[in-house]
């Protein structure tokens, strides 16, 4: 998808804003490490590639929004190492945030990149986006139904498969399609459907890795999900059947492009990109 440059060049500024003169230096140097380098940057240039198949108006204000996203998940991904919850030691083929910089500084570095996030924001979206922009981002990490209410569910006796999945991961995937779409001054509700296809597919393929990769492969610890004991499609539904769920929802993720000026190029893209995530392994397992 396009717009990785332009992404970049805003987390740049961002984060050297985060790391501005009176910072203090661990703090600022854990900031950094959490958002550089990315890993695929995938819900930022989704945002940024509906922005594009909108006509993108405000360029500047996609390209803040898909920022502010990323940060969010950077935060998110921070947290989500941290020793309550799961523990993990390595995060993108790199030792985690509090594995490298301690506890403390890891949780004050997940806080600080969410407030970074709609600093971004404030600074950086035209004033009539900015409502809207902010509304949509913050139903998409906030509570009843975004991403921290996903990590919340982890905390909880019984972990619905849908509700889990539709917060922990697709939540995200729906604010930055919705935002991608608002950026651009078209009606975001219509590309909710869109992100949540999408957002559910990038789960299942993440359940299907938890199970099939190393942890060398995927840059972070696997078998997660069977040690805590967490819902995961690949353990329900089995190996074809997870296969089948992907597939499946890459293809109805196409189907659900509204029409809008660059929905051609958007579909081959969006196609493209959900191939990627297919585990390798996949094929030669379901067999």
């Amino acid at each position: 998808m396009p717009g990785s440059d332009r992404i970049e060049q805003m987390l740049d500024r961002a984060v050297k804003r985060a790391r501005g003169s009176g910072a203090p230096p661990l703090l600022a140097s854990a900031i950094e490490y959490a958002v550089f380098p990315g890993g695929h940057r995938i819900r930022p240039n989704l945002c940024l590639a509906v922005a594009a198949a909108c006509g993108d108006a405000l360029p500047q204000s996609a390209d803040a929004v898909a920022a502010a996203i990323e940060l969010l998940h950077c935060a998110s991904l921070v947290h989500d190492d941290l020793p309550c919850f799961d523990d993990a030691d390595m995060r993108r083929g790199k030792a985690s945030v509090h594995a490298k910089f301690g506890e403390p500084i890891a949780v004050l570095t997940g806080d600080a990149l969410i407030v970074l996030a709609f600093d971004t924001l404030a600074r950086e979206v035209a004033p009539a986006q900015l409502a809207s922009l902010i509304g949509i981002v913050a139903a998409g990490v906030g509570a009843p139904r975004g991403i921290v209410a996903g990590q919340a569910w982890e905390c909880e006796a019984a972990v619905p498969l849908a509700d889990y999945q539709q917060a922990k991961t697709g939540a995200l995937f729906v604010c930055a399609t919705m935002a991608g779409a608002a950026a651009a001054g078209a009606d975001p509700e219509p590309w909710r459907v869109l992100g949540a296809k999408i957002g559910e597919a990038y789960q299942v393929a993440d359940d299907l890795r938890d199970v099939l990769c190393t942890a060398e492969e995927l840059g972070k610890p696997i078998g997660q999900d069977a040690a805590r004991t967490r819902p995961n499609a690949a353990a329900q539904l089995g190996l074809s059947g997870a296969k089948a769920r992907l597939e499946h929802l890459v293809a109805t993720a196409a189907a659900s492009i509204p029409e809008c000026p660059g929905r051609a190029k958007l579909c081959a893209a969006i196609e493209a990109q959900t191939r990627q995530i297919f585990p390798r392994q996949l094929a030669q397992a379901a067999a």
